[in-house]
């Protein structure tokens, strides 16, 4: 035991009320208490994150349809356009190649008329050399003598009336070109240019070679006056005819290499004559 433990404290004991206890555990209660709460919410502060809610518009159902409708237009128009361009292309293509098919049969017809030209020349002359040739043989036989007698016989006649205004037609026609189915008025083929003429005078001839030489009346080549019309072939089959016009001369379109010319019937002896005058 310490030695001043019985010796007595000299310190006057100090006196606590209940009063100011009380007040001392009541300030300390409502601090703690508002300490606690601001803790608490604090804590529940930093607890809970902050978040922002959108809200996003609710389709309806006549909406739905109206989205859907326009979807499906929009789709059908993009196959109609794909469709209209395939179209398109194909009747571009269609016209190109019936273009080349034109041109192609174009040039095959034009070849075709060449061809038939060139084949009905060289037929008139194989015949024209035939008649020559036949002519030639009659009167080195004595058996003939067409073109010296038809020249001998009419190198004095003189055409009159309608007969002489055939004849100056065709002799003002002298020096046209020759071109299969011309009828004038610079180029002819062999049966335009009578045609023509004959027409001068109000006498209307069938078009072409084949009828001409059946237009009038048959007469031999020894009795020939001018205006007949001369033939080469056979009457109602013939390829060629020509304009008496008397001296022993003819005018006629003879071939696209003469053209119109006047010539003595030795030059290309006619088969046979028709009058129409």
């Amino acid at each position: 035991m310490s030695h001043t433990a019985h010796i007595r404290s000299h310190r006057k004991p100090r006196s606590r009320t209940a009063s100011t206890i009380a007040m001392r555990a009541g300030v300390a209660g409502g601090i703690l208490s508002t300490v606690a709460v601001a803790g608490a919410s604090a804590a529940a502060n930093a607890a809970e994150p902050v978040t922002q809610t959108l809200e996003l518009p609710t389709l309806t159902a006549d909406l739905s349809a109206q989205v859907a409708q326009s979807a499906e237009a929009t789709q059908l128009a993009a196959a109609n356009y794909q469709l209209q361009a395939e179209r398109d292309a194909a009747a571009a293509a269609a016209a190109k190649e019936a273009a080349k098919d034109l041109a192609t049969a174009k040039k095959a017809e034009a070849r075709k008329k060449a061809a038939e030209e060139a084949r009905q020349a060289a037929a008139e002359r194989a015949s024209r050399d035939s008649q020559r040739t036949t002519l030639a043989a009659a009167a080195d036989t004595g058996s003939g003598s067409v073109s010296t007698s038809t020249s001998t016989s009419t190198s004095a006649s003189t055409a009159t009336g309608s007969a002489a205004a055939v004849i100056d037609f065709v002799r003002a026609q002298v020096g046209d070109a020759y071109v299969s189915g011309g009828t004038g008025p610079n180029s002819w083929d062999c049966s335009g240019l009578v045609q023509a003429a004959f027409r001068q005078v109000g006498i209307d001839l069938p078009r072409v070679s084949q009828d001409q030489s059946t237009a009038g009346t048959q007469v031999s080549l020894d009795n020939l006056q001018p205006g007949d019309i001369l033939y080469w072939g056979g009457a109602g089959s013939a390829y060629h005819v020509a304009v008496y016009v008397g001296g022993g001369m003819f005018v006629g379109a003879q071939n696209p290499s003469t053209g119109v010319v006047e010539k003595p019937l030795s030059y290309d002896p006619p088969s046979g004559a028709v009058r129409v005058l």
